[in-house]
């Protein structure tokens, strides 16, 4: 059974920085293909990352980032934005590339980001 847990999200100031870590269990980091989505209120859930890959709107700001010791992925951003402003969700797919959420079979229950101002 894959489990996910999303942690790190908060209130932050547009400019600052944040760093959400998610956990999977057992060897999910390598076993499955990882990746960031967000949701915005009445918005849809979107893709942010999955290595190598970034959502144009994110890249330049947004690192992800996986430590297979762990079991874990990171998702580093900086110059937040209140655009940013979302439940952040890790989730597990299959290891083929994919940026699409339907393609991703396992979730976390996801950490809030707001950004102010």
């Amino acid at each position: 059974q894959v489990q996910l847990v999303e942690s790190g999200g908060g209130l932050v100031q547009a400019g600052g920085s944040l760093r959400l870590s998610c956990a999977a269990s057992d060897r999910t980091v390598r076993s499955y293909m990882l990746g960031w989505f967000r949701q915005a209120p009445g918005k849809e859930r979107e893709f942010v990352a999955r290595i190598p890959y970034y959502a144009d709107s994110v890249k330049g700001r947004f690192i992800m980032t996986r430590d297979n010791a762990q079991n874990t992925v990171y998702l580093q951003m900086a110059s937040l934005e209140p655009e940013d402003t979302a439940v952040y969700y890790c989730a597990a797919g299959p290891v083929a590339p994919s940026t699409r959420v339907g393609d991703y079979k396992y979730w976390g229950q996801g950490t809030q980001v707001t950004v102010s101002s």
